[in-house]
């Protein structure tokens, strides 16, 4: 499951990035958008807020909030088109390539601090 977060919250938006950290991806390529304003025009979208209407209501934990994606993921997954599977084939590895590439700078960083820590005492 792949999810991006739009919110017009700025409170909202960093607590759900935080909540979902492992799940998060671009809009493009997500296959759910949570937001905080309404949407009517996109299947994809979970709408959070103190609303009737609304997905999941306000306030809410992690947990309750992880529960009801997976119900919105299984049911976008029922109703998905065989063209929606033959392009979720051709992977994407860019962002894994950026998180790679942080992760060894952060460790590079590490050996740098380590060196010159041992060599200035």
């Amino acid at each position: 499951m792949k999810v991006a977060v739009e919110c017009q919250s700025p409170l909202l938006q960093k607590s759900l990035e935080l909540f979902l950290q492992k799940y998060l991806s671009v809009a493009k390529k997500s296959d759910i958008i949570v937001r905080d304003v309404a949407c009517v025009d996109d299947e994809r979208c979970f709408f959070i807020s103190s609303e009737s209407g609304a997905d999941l209501l306000k306030p809410f934990s992690k947990a309750q909030l992880l529960i009801e994606l997976e119900k919105k993921y299984k049911s976008l997954q029922r109703t998905q088109t065989p063209l929606r599977k033959q392009t979720s084939e051709h992977l994407d590895f860019s962002v894994l390539e950026k998180r790679i590439e942080a992760l060894t700078q952060e460790y590079q960083a590490n050996i740098l601090r380590a060196v010159k820590a041992f060599y200035e005492k």
